[in-house]
């Protein structure tokens, strides 16, 4: 064992430290089926629009019982108020990973998060 550490140099250890920290840095990206690109919003069922992750803007989106109110910004969504009176939609917080959605039943909107790769929870199986 003493013959094989005799063989590792400094820069040995500092070049798998820089792997390790690499490989430990995008993981998390690859785990969750990459980078949100789009959002989508539906409503009444029908594509009410497919937005671009890249700027940021604020969407009203018309329903039976008043306007949805979504916000982009750069790689994230979310529903800013909706007149449903639960507001799980509201709750969800911001969107940021592809597969993500929320969803405005009352007001039949809904805002999912898309990107190259889909992700998927319990449809997989």
């Amino acid at each position: 064992m003493k013959a094989w550490l005799s063989l590792v140099k400094p820069g040995d250890i500092g070049l798998v430290l820089l792997v390790a920290g690499a490989i430990g840095m995008t993981l998390p990206t690859l785990w969750q089926g990459g980078l949100a690109e789009r959002a989508v919003i539906r409503q009444g069922g029908k594509l009410f629009t497919e937005l671009d992750l890249q700027s940021r803007r604020t969407v009203n989106i018309p329903g039976p019982l008043g306007t949805t109110v979504v916000a982009i910004e750069p790689g994230r969504a979310r529903v800013v108020s909706d007149p449903g009176p639960r507001q799980y939609c509201v709750r969800q917080g911001w969107l940021q990973r592809p597969g993500e959605i929320a969803i405005c039943a009352p007001n039949e909107v809904s805002l999912a998060i898309t990107g190259r790769a889909r992700m998927y929870d319990s449809l997989s199986y």
